[in-house]
């Protein structure tokens, strides 16, 4: 176990840091998978400006992974060597500065930013109720759901670099496709602008109440899950190729096939990320034995694959 350097404490309150810094936490925690092993570092920043500062201080070699719902996140048992920046609950300012836009910082979940596009009378963000994680991941993935993507919204973004320099950007800065985001190397996103329409709030609500059901109906959210794990390949769907298979309900450890969706590896008690990273590995080869077809992933799998005994 990695023991809390006082240190290190005294060093960030000398610099002015007002987040919350912890030692060794389990990640699992903070997966919505509930699998991955410690994290060598977690910052849970107060807010942007205090970001910018725990950016500063940390040295230029230091590895960071950011973390906003764990979603679309597969830990490794091993953990995570260097520092995670948990966004959760943090860099949550949501407002509407002009009469057609939004601006939502990264931590906000992509649910809240449908629902206050819906109460502010705004159309063209209802897609995003259905993606279970936070505007940062939405932005880093161009995440998308019932036909709706995250870019095509998108007309400023606020990104930050590993000295803490903000840059403002547009759309033309970055390379943008399926479930694919591409930009200046070594900057992070904080903060976006959308553009949305101006809309009736009821029909807006009506829209998120029946793509909510559709997705519980379809998906299997009330289990450990990171939502879809595999890309669509171009003119097919991932879940009729692995169900094509027979694949729905095979299972290594407490990893699952999902029944009821079969583009979803569920957790169904204690599985580890070993054993839903061999079942991610078995789904492709399974799936491309049968029909030549490599699924991609969708989701990221990050980490150290041994578990430390220190």
């Amino acid at each position: 176990m990695t023991a809390v350097c006082e240190d290190e404490v005294s060093a960030a309150s000398s610099l002015g840091l007002r987040g919350e810094m912890r030692y060794n936490e389990p990640l699992a925690d903070h997966t919505s998978w509930r699998v991955g092993g410690p994290a060598d570092r977690f910052y849970l920043p107060a807010d942007m400006d205090d970001l910018v500062l725990f950016l500063r201080s940390l040295p230029c070699d230091e590895p960071v992974l950011w973390l906003g719902l764990g979603s679309n996140l597969l830990v490794r048992d091993g953990g995570i060597r260097g520092t995670v920046i948990c966004t959760r609950n943090r860099l949550r300012e949501l407002r509407r500065p002009d009469h057609e836009r939004i601006y939502t910082e990264v931590g906000v979940p992509c649910a809240h930013v449908a629902r206050f596009c819906s109460e502010q009378e705004l159309t063209g963000a209802e897609f995003l109720a259905g993606i279970p994680g936070t505007m940062g991941g939405a932005l880093a993935m161009n995440a998308g759901a019932f036909g709706g993507e995250t870019w095509p919204l998108v007309v400023r973004v606020l990104t930050v670099d590993r000295s803490g320099t903000l840059r403002n950007r547009s759309p033309s800065d970055f390379c943008v496709g399926y479930r694919s985001v591409k930009g200046p190397e070594n900057e992070w996103f904080l903060a976006c602008e959308l553009q949305l329409q101006a809309g009736d709030a009821v029909a807006g609500r009506e829209r998120i109440r029946a793509l909510l059901a559709k997705r519980s109906a379809s998906q299997p959210i009330n289990l450990p899950n990171c939502g879809s794990v595999f890309r669509n390949p171009e003119g097919d769907h991932a879940a009729r190729l692995i169900e094509a298979c027979g694949l729905k309900g095979y299972r290594i450890g407490d990893a699952c096939v999902s029944e009821k969706h079969a583009n979803f590896i569920i957790n169904i008690g204690a599985a580890t990320a070993a054993d839903i990273e061999a079942l991610i590995q078995f789904v492709q080869s399974t799936v491309e034995q049968a029909y030549g077809q490599r699924l991609v992933p969708e989701v990221r799998i990050v980490g150290e694959k041994s578990i430390r005994r220190d």
